[in-house]
């Protein structure tokens, strides 16, 4: 398949296409606008897929700008990972949400409708419009026992659930209006290598080893379902070749922590890995600072995976507390990719490029 992959640049867009380049014969088309979160050195031996690979610099609000990638390379499936995704950023301005979230992959279902309608029988049978969620479109479970199903109600409370929730939305009535053969997936959760800092557990590696404050929203006691990225990957590309269409799937581990758990085990993990610490530092888990809660914050989420479990025989492959470990290496070893990032350095290699 030739598959286009929207958001290509960012954290789970390059896991997944890292994945499609080394472990299939797909080729890959990666269109991202290099928004500060896309970052190309996430696809480090992109240059030895040459033949199967390529890079198109285009914004999802450009409308003309998506259509011209549609007539150049004809993609068979398109995979739209392409988003905003920070809530704290969404809080503070959520403009850019909307643009992106919701205007954004409007462009790309008009885009999708027209070169769908356009193509044979046979290719027609063949496409898919795979559209990336989340899990926080559902909303809060709070302290109840009970799991995000794929017939959970939309209930979002901040303005990145809300575009999330709006753009899931207009993909379906884009399927069931035009007939497009869309696939929804809503995930919990990621982590892993090449995860912009700002997230949670970079945010917590990096500035434990500069001796930062570790700051904690609230009490820390909220819980997420944990899923390493490159366990999503697989889950994304099992769904584009084996989903059925006009489904959803839920995509998650089964790894519900509170965020002072994951916090403290990140804690212990470099007490082991990195036992020289920064001045003044006794113990990792004492630069943790609890801070005011942010608004709206959800109090659990977790997710029932067990429709894609059975239908598509896919589950996670590594636990936890691996992944975790293998995680916080990743950064300790590879501080050329991040360093640029916390120094600001990062915006001007950003600009550059291009291909």
């Amino acid at each position: 398949m030739k598959i286009l992959v929207t958001g290509g640049a960012g954290f789970i867009g390059s896991a997944l296409i890292r994945y499609i380049l080394k472990d299939t014969a797909h080729s890959v088309i990666n269109l991202d606008a290099l928004t500060y979160a896309g970052n190309l050195a996430s696809i480090p031996n992109a240059d030895a897929y040459k033949n199967r690979y390529v890079f198109e610099k285009v914004d999802i609000r450009d409308y003309e700008g998506v259509n011209s990638v549609f007539k150049r390379h004809q993609p068979d499936v398109v995979m739209h990972l392409a988003a905003e995704s920070h809530v704290d950023r969404s809080i503070e301005d959520a403009s850019l949400f909307i643009e992106t979230n919701v205007v954004g992959t409007f462009n790309l279902l008009q885009v999708s409708r027209i070169y769908f309608q356009s193509l044979s029988v046979e290719k027609q049978k063949a496409f898919r419009f795979h559209h990336v969620s989340t899990d926080e479109v559902y909303g809060d479970l709070s302290d109840s026992q009970a799991l995000f199903t794929e017939k959970s109600s939309y209930s979002p409370n901040n303005p990145y659930s809300a575009s999330k929730a709006s753009s899931d939305h207009l993909v379906r009535a884009w399927a069931n209006t035009y007939g497009l053969p869309v696939l929804v997936t809503n995930c919990s959760n990621n982590f892993g290598c090449y995860q912009f800092p700002e997230k949670l557990i970079p945010n917590m590696i990096l500035s434990a080893i500069q001796g930062r404050p570790l700051t904690v929203y609230g009490d820390g006691r909220q819980i997420r379902d944990w899923l390493e990225v490159n366990d999503h990957a697989r889950a994304l590309l099992e769904v584009v070749q084996c989903g059925r269409i006009g489904e959803t799937y839920n995509i998650g581990a089964n790894n519900q922590k509170t965020n002072i758990e994951v916090i403290e085990t990140i804690c212990q993990v470099l007490e082991d890995l990195a036992p020289d610490k920064p001045r003044g530092i006794k113990q990792y888990r004492d630069l943790i600072r609890f801070v005011e809660d942010r608004p709206g914050h959800d109090v659990r989420y977790a997710i029932d995976a067990s429709k894609i479990q059975t239908e598509l025989d896919w589950k996670p492959e590594q636990s936890f507390e691996s992944s975790l470990r293998k995680t916080v290496q990743w950064y300790l070893d590879n501080k050329a990719w991040w360093q640029p990032i916390l120094t600001g350095d990062y915006q001007l290699q950003r600009l550059g490029q291009t291909e």
